[in-house]
């Protein structure tokens, strides 16, 4: 009685009743078939369509009993034992939506069930006594399958998302459903008995915990006792269910605390209430956990395991590695367990008889020693090819670099070491281009910068040579799309030395800074994804992270300072400009003059003229009388008395 994940990584089971064969799913679409009794692999099964519709769960059919029928002849009793052996069939369920069907007595596939899902399928559940078969897929449908034709007889949405796994109860008469939550179907009506809240992620395992009597005659409604365990995906708990016949069944009775998620359920149950359920559970961190409990009713607090098993190498404290466990089932006598452990391409069945007592057990075991005795060396004859002068060998390395170098230095390396000998001189940058296989010739006939592709090939040489005269060359250049062109252009092992040298560059001169600064953009723009990949990144690149951050923290501080230093010069120059007294000009740039005032000054200046014109007179006159004589000077004063009392005679008259 196990459970199993749906998910490609837990696609391990072990056959029903007495564990015979463990089946195993790698992520190359191989279906592999182990002996649980040490003889090794037994079938191997490689589907058509392996790489497009991946194995995504496997399911053993129930082991059937022979058939009773009338004597027969010889040759027909051997075909009806041939045939109940036939039943014995490995159900394989796909990405695509198929159920391949795999005969383990002719080692061949025996037929495919397609039509019923469009959509992965994420578990497969073989009925006990009937011959059905039942699927759940991201489709949110279950799909009642009948073997003998390969139809689909029965199809039903069962839930809103996908569904995650199934399972069966022991009489066959109810279905387990689950994706984010729990549901316990009527296989007769289809409709549902009780719903269970679940986890709050998609649940990946189903188990019953107890097995209903067969001679029970209380009714389907009537269930008491009826107990299933269920695991989350990224849950470290196991919750266990009870099934009542009066509704108060939403919550879980008890849990089982775990180091992480379930991947392989395992128990064992015995006829008497009163023993305890033996659990076992292999989570995802390659630990095996073993619960003894009896299952009475609701327990408050979870509980944990009463002992913990863990597989590691042997060798020092130091060296020693753990080995993850992918499997692990009960034997008949319930005292002794099957571990299946190492890695699903060849796993490692071992029986071990365990002392619960001990709360935490360590098996040291040397896989390497078990691998080589059970497996067959296989003999094979290497030729090694010859390679003539003449050929050009590609050899995996950096794009337009090594492998052209490779060809170039097997064909000159006795050349090369003899000159070595005899000259102590180092080569000069001419012989290095042409020992690189770099067309020299044509740079030089061609005047100015080379070409994007010439420059990814020029550095790389400089990295690898740690020329400075190559790499200045190349990293002195300012054209942004030029750095872009040639970051694309290079071979991803050089981008590490790069950047190991742009550090090295910004350490020195600062004016290379401004310069680099475009490289190290580039770099991250077009290369993330690569230096994301780097285990190691942080202790590579520390050095030019703190560089890069003290820079820009001195940017900081200097761009206030700049700030501080233009308020000042600008309230400076304000208050030299404010001392600096330029001449005003005093005359009136607009005079408005009103329509009245015009006659009244056209007559004040007609009079002013007249007056001026008088005094002009009088002052000729004045002038005359000065340069004259006496005599005329005394006359003229004269008359101008008389001529003033005759003013002022007119003017008595006239009063």
């Amino acid at each position: 009685m196990a459970a199993g994940g749906g998910r490609a990584e837990s696609c391990c089971a072990f056959s029903p009743g007495p564990a015979q064969c463990l089946a195993a799913a790698a992520a190359d679409g191989r279906v592999r078939v182990w002996s649980t009794q040490g003889s090794g692999q037994r079938h191997e099964y490689v589907p058509s369509s392996h790489l497009s519709a991946t194995c995504s769960c496997l399911s053993w059919a129930p082991p059937r009993r022979p058939r009773q029928e009338a004597p027969q002849t010889k040759k027909r009793r051997s075909e009806n034992v041939n045939a109940d052996e036939e039943l014995d069939l490995l159900a394989i369920g796909t990405a695509v939506g198929s159920i391949l069907l795999y005969s383990i007595v002719k080692g061949e596939l025996q037929s495919k069930l397609s039509g019923g899902h469009d959509r992965k399928v994420n578990c497969v559940r073989w009925h006990q006594e009937n011959d059905c078969l039942y699927s759940c897929s991201d489709d949110k449908h279950i799909v009642e399958w009948t073997l003998p034709t390969g139809k689909v007889k029965c199809k039903w949405k069962a839930e809103t998302g996908s569904i995650s796994c199934l399972c069966l109860s022991p009489d066959g008469k109810m279905l387990l459903s689950a994706g984010r939550g729990i549901k316990l179907w009527d296989l007769e009506t289809k409709e549902v008995y009780r719903k269970f809240t679940g986890h709050a992620t998609t649940i990946s395992s189903l188990t019953f915990a107890t097995i209903r009597p067969p001679n029970d005659s209380q009714p389907f409604d009537g269930i008491t006792g009826l107990y299933f365990l269920s695991g989350a995906v990224h849950d470290r708990l196991l919750n266990v269910w009870q099934v009542r016949s009066d509704g108060k069944d939403k919550n879980a009775v008890l849990s089982f605390t775990l180091t992480d998620e379930p991947m392989y359920v395992d128990l064992t149950t015995s006829g008497d209430r009163d023993d305890p359920v033996k659990l076992a559970v292999v989570c995802r961190d390659g630990q095996m956990h073993l619960f003894e409990h009896i299952l009475n009713g609701y327990c408050k607090r979870p509980l944990s395991p009463t002992c913990t098993v863990q597989i590691a190498t042997s060798g020092k404290r130091a060296d020693a590695r753990p080995v993850p466990i992918l499997a692990a089932t009960f034997c008949s006598d319930r005292q002794s367990i099957l571990i299946a452990y190492n890695t699903v391409l060849h796993p490692i069945i071992e029986r071990v008889t365990l002392n619960t007592t001990e709360s935490h057990i360590c098996l040291v075991r040397d896989t390497q020693t078990t691998l080589s005795l059970t497996m067959e060396a296989a003999v094979t004859k290497i030729k090694t090819p010859i390679v003539t002068s003449g050929v050009k060998v590609l050899v995996p390395g950096i794009p337009g670099h090594n492998t052209s170098m490779k060809s170039t230095l097997m064909e000159s390396r006795k050349s090369e070491a003899k000159r070595r000998k005899g000259t102590e001189n180092e080569w000069s940058i001419e012989e290095r281009l042409c020992a690189m296989d770099i067309d020299v010739m044509k740079m030089k006939s061609k005047p100015g910068l080379p070409q994007t592709d010439s420059y990814a090939v020029l550095l790389v040489q400089g990295l690898e040579s740690s020329d400075p005269s190559i790499l200045n060359k190349v990293l002195q250049t300012k054209k942004d799309s030029l750095i872009k062109t040639t970051i694309a252009k290079l071979p991803i092992p050089a981008v590490i030395p790069l950047l190991q040298e742009i550090q090295r560059r910004l350490q020195g001169h600062p004016y290379s800074a401004a310069l680099m600064v475009k490289w190290i953009k580039a770099i991250f723009t077009l290369h993330a994804s690569y230096l994301s990949t780097l285990p190691d990144l942080v202790p590579q690149l520390g050095a030019l992270y703190q560089l890069m951050e003290s820079r820009v923290k001195t940017l900081q501080k200097l761009s206030r300072l700049h700030g501080k230093l233009y308020l000042l010069v600008t309230q400076v120059a304000a208050s030299e400009k404010a001392q600096v007294v330029s001449s005003v000009n005093q005359t009136a740039k607009l005079v408005y003059e009103e329509e009245s005032s015009e006659d009244e000054n056209s007559d004040d200046e007609l009079m002013a003229d007249q007056e001026s014109d008088e005094n002009w007179e009088e002052e000729e006159d004045e002038e005359e009388e000065r340069a004259g004589d006496p005599k005329m000077r005394i006359d003229k004063e004269i008359s101008e008395d008389s001529g003033e009392d005759l003013h002022t005679g007119n003017e008595s008259e006239e009063e």
